[in-house]
């Protein structure tokens, strides 16, 4: 059961009057059960949380109840806070400001200190040290659009190279591996498609709203993909570069080999991905074997000192 969702459905019940169950579900994509089951634990809180059947029927609080700033506990509070402060440092808003002030309310001074030492145990900052200063200005501007439903007109530059004018109807941000996403509704390609916003560029909002479609959710989880395809290779790495190859594998994957290298088991796809991973590592790495790759990184490695020759 997710806290947040819990605070979600109970500011929208203290904003509305009535508030249907497919109406929640649809808005918070989760099944028919689990709204039923989440307004069960509100009422078990202590907020009386009243259901009308029928045509016309649906959630409300009962009239004149004023939330008991004890019905959120600490540890409920600074997870709360920890997710909200989060992404205030990733998306600018009024709408986060808000959230912040309104769940900030609940706080009772007692415990305001101990929530405030909790809350700062875990700091999330996914911003870079460095790079594309105009991906926060993108952000906002797509996040501009998908609130006001407007057409976005941007250039895209795909992994080749290749460059191309499109208009998109904006559906969705996503952060995946510390990437920005964005999907979209692609009038040039007349289908849905996920954008890098590193390769969006050129990125204006249009006049023109759009109707909005039924949209499929982006396939996020390429786990199973990616271990039908992977192998694994052996790799002597120096120890200095042992924790960047520790964001691939776990520590059972090393073996000591001598003063100062590892033998790693390293798990690999023929592509320039997992080429470029390696490489990265410069001479504190060497592919020992399969010999087919070894071989493809010294014909690599001969090309591109073909290039200051």
């Amino acid at each position: 059961m997710k806290i947040d969702r819990l605070v979600s459905i109970i500011m929208i019940l203290l904003d509305k009057q009535r508030i249907g169950a497919h109406q929640l579900a649809t808005m918070f994509e989760v099944s028919l059960r689990t709204i039923y089951r989440d307004v069960e634990s509100i009422n078990r809180a202590g907020i009386p949380v009243l259901s009308t059947p029928g045509v016309g029927g649906g959630f409300e609080i009962m009239q004149g109840y004023k939330i008991d700033r004890k019905v959120f506990s600490t540890s409920d509070l600074s997870a709360i806070l920890m997710g909200l402060s989060s992404l205030s440092a990733m998306v600018r808003g009024d709408e986060v400001v808000n959230a912040l002030a309104k769940v900030k309310s609940f706080i009772p001074a007692e415990t305001a200190k101990d929530i405030t030492l909790k809350t700062n145990q875990i700091h999330i900052d996914l911003s870079p040290w460095m790079g594309n200063k105009n991906i926060p200005v993108n952000l906002e501007l797509i996040r501009t659009a998908l609130q006001e439903s407007k057409l976005l007109s941007f250039e895209y530059i795909d992994h080749h190279g290749n460059r191309t004018s499109r208009t998109a109807e904006p559906y969705q941000l996503v952060l995946k591996n510390s990437h920005w996403y964005w999907q979209g509704y692609c009038r040039f390609r007349n289908d849905f498609r996920l954008f890098k916003l590193s390769r969006t560029t050129k990125l204006q909002i249009k006049e023109e709203s759009f109707a909005v479609r039924e949209n499929p959710k982006p396939q996020l989880d390429i786990s199973d993909m990616v271990e039908s395809l992977q192998t694994y290779i052996t790799i002597r790495i120096h120890k200095s570069v042992m924790d960047r190859v520790l964001e691939y594998c776990t520590y059972d994957h090393f073996s000591p080999d001598g003063d100062g290298h590892y033998l790693v088991s390293f798990p690999f796809i023929e592509n320039d991905y997992h080429y470029d991973i390696l490489f990265s590592l410069g001479k504190n790495c060497e592919c020992l074997e399969p010999l087919r790759i070894r071989d493809e990184m010294k014909r690599r490695i001969h090309a591109m000192a073909a290039l200051y020759a």
